[in-house]
């Protein structure tokens, strides 16, 4: 039987990719002196919100997933963020992979949602945590390690118990959305929706969905219907 052992290094952007990536330096460290001819690591990453203090801007932001402050005791949970896989050649001890996370800045998704509200600025020690502000991460491990052993190769499931914490930075994050959507968004909308809004853009000669979406916004904001 091996005995693994994973741990997260880092968590990077991709460098030079064409969709927003990130990628994670993991050491997988093997215990019992087995030669593991190849590992097929499947992991799950869960987001874990209850483990950092939020200021009062973040709250604000993530009203539309959990509510208000006074609801966090029973509605702030743990919710996963995405699943991932990756190929580890053979070795012997330990291994340094690369496990990519492939992101999306979608808000229709949960974790873009969380991770979009987070303060992305390195504070002064009078933010929420007093440091650099994090994304609390853990890895749950599953997949199938082949080790050779005599003239045979052997099978067995990754087991269960596999997990590894890490802390990101939320900056990670930010750094690479600005990559690949510098300065911008996007919304997912039903195709009613957007047809009444290209008409409102043309009905106002309005170069722009942005502009369109703005005046919109103004014109709410002066009614007193959506805060300023």
């Amino acid at each position: 039987m091996t005995a693994l052992q994973f741990e997260v290094l880092t968590v990077e952007p991709e460098q030079f990719a064409v969709t927003p990536n990130l990628l994670v330096t993991l050491r997988i460290t093997e215990q019992s002196a087995a030669q593991v001819h190849a590992i097929v690591l499947n992991c799950q990453i869960r987001i874990e919100p209850q483990r950092r203090r939020y200021s009062d801007e973040e709250a604000a932001g993530l009203r539309d997933l959990f509510g208000p402050r006074e609801q966090w005791a029973s509605a702030v949970r743990a919710f996963q963020w995405l699943h991932t896989a990756t190929t580890v050649p053979g070795f012997v001890g330990s291994y340094d992979a690369t496990l990519p996370i492939p992101c999306t800045y979608d808000f229709e998704v949960t974790a873009a949602k969380y991770l979009h509200a987070l303060d992305r600025a390195e504070n002064d020690g009078n933010g929420p945590q007093g440091e650099v502000p994090l994304v609390p991460l853990v890895f749950l491990f599953s997949g199938s390690v082949f080790t050779r052993s005599g003239a045979g190769i052997h099978v067995e499931r990754v087991p269960w118990h596999c997990e590894a914490s890490y802390d990101m930075p939320v900056k990670v994050w930010h750094d690479l959305i600005a990559q690949h959507y510098p300065n911008s968004g996007w919304l997912r909308l039903d195709t009613d929706t957007m047809n009444a809004l290209l008409r409102f853009k043309a009905a106002k000669g309005l170069t722009t969905l942005d502009a369109a979406v703005s005046l919109l916004l103004l014109h709410e904001r002066d009614a007193g219907e959506v805060p300023k």
